[in-house]
């Protein structure tokens, strides 16, 4: 008799690590790539951090810490907090966490159940419904497009045949880097509080944008889950760490789980961590290098033909149309790899439905890189 297997692994797969590792089998080959496909800093951590890390090698015997986070990287997230946007959510409701993605995992758990129904924006981070499914919580897309600025809205909420019992949101966002104004982000806190949908906020690339700075959901909503990472901002993306503020109501569940489920977050990243709130200059270095990178892109991307682009006000990336080029994108980008060596990601990563008409470039890579994938792009595009 067959042996019995789960039917919550059967999501489907992350693909920008497809994509990666299709790019790491052309590079063993000897070939070379621009790597334009995966969300990840080229810079390494910041030079506090290491320092500190050296020292915690040499001093510290990292062993488990309490589940919810050492008291002093608590205690420096809740600084942030006040620091950036002259909230205080208090220590005590800091969770420090396994990469962000821990954090979605004991978010979702704490705060529905099975047959819930959570709604997103379609394009959006391809884990939250993997997630969401894996869990047995039911996905409801939102799509959103330009004229949305690719982000959800009130009315579609309210035009959803049946109520939802949470909503993600994301700002700036992955895949498009679009972000919510104040104005707006109250006006879907005030829906969801009115409603009694659990407001779930993904804030992990706060700190990169490009104009005015990012507005936390914490501003507008005590009852909303604040989700965080040292990964992008932070240039940290290996050390596998992240942060959660979690309303009281949830904290205790939210505690037992993350006991039960990872016992803590990697302690010497957590030790490290506290010294990168003294890296601001150093970070916002790396902040300017996006924001030339973003500038080659804006520009020469239309040259080479790719010319239905997001806005790009945060994060770093570009969500492009190429309906006039295919209408399958994971083949478009196969093409792309195996032709000129630019890897980017197809955009049914990101929406099932309207994804195989986009892609999304990343440009969290070297200035040089991004010049030279657009020469590669606009001869490859033009002939």
């Amino acid at each position: 008799m067959a042996l019995k297997v789960a039917r919550r692994g059967e999501v489907p797969p992350f693909i920008v690590m497809d994509v990666m590792r299709a790019a790491a089998a052309r590079e063993a080959g000897g070939a070379d790539v621009l790597h334009l496909e995966v969300g990840q800093p080229a810079t390494p951590a910041p030079a506090p951090v290491l320092a500190a890390a050296r020292a915690a090698l040499t001093n510290d015997k990292i062993g488990y810490t309490l589940a919810m986070g050492i008291p002093a990287l608590r205690e420096a997230i809740a600084g942030h907090c006040r620091a950036w946007y002259g909230i205080d959510p208090g220590a005590e409701r800091v969770v420090v966490t396994t990469g962000s993605s821990s954090g979605f995992v004991l978010a979702f758990l704490a705060a529905f159940e099975v047959g819930d129904r959570v709604a997103l924006a379609a394009p959006g981070y391809p884990a939250y419904r993997n997630i969401l499914t894996a869990l047995g919580i039911e996905v409801v897309d939102l799509p959103a497009g330009p004229a949305d600025r690719f982000q959800p809205t009130p009315a579609m909420l309210a035009a959803l045949d049946r109520p939802v019992d949470g909503l993600i949101i994301a700002s700036p966002a992955n895949p498009t880097g679009t972000m919510i104004g104040a104005a707006d982000l109250a006006a879907l806190s005030d829906y969801c509080r009115a409603a009694g949908i659990r407001l779930v906020s993904d804030e992990i690339y706060h700190g990169i944008s490009f104009g005015a700075p990012a507005v936390s959901a914490l501003a507008v909503n005590d009852d909303a889950i604040v989700i965080n990472s040292f990964s992008k901002y932070f240039s940290m993306t290996g050390w596998r760490l992240g942060w959660m503020v979690v309303p009281p109501d949830l904290l205790r569940a939210v505690e037992c789980l993350a006991q039960n489920l990872f016992i803590s977050a990697p302690t010497l990243s957590q030790v490290a961590a506290v010294a990168a709130f003294d890296a601001g200059p150093e970070l916002d270095r790396n902040v300017a290098r996006y924001a030339r990178n973003r500038e080659v892109l804006l520009n020469d991307l239309p040259a080479a033909g790719l010319t239905d682009l997001a806005p790009a006000d945060g994060a770093f990336y570009i969500y492009a149309d190429v309906a006039h080029l295919t209408d399958d994108s994971a083949v478009f980008c196969r093409r792309m790899l195996g032709e000129i060596g630019v890897a980017c990601t197809p955009g049914i990563d990101f929406d099932p439905a309207r994804g195989h008409h986009a892609l999304r470039l990343s440009f969290a890579g070297a200035t040089e890189d991004m010049v030279e994938a657009c020469r590669r792009l606009k001869t490859w595009l033009k002939g």
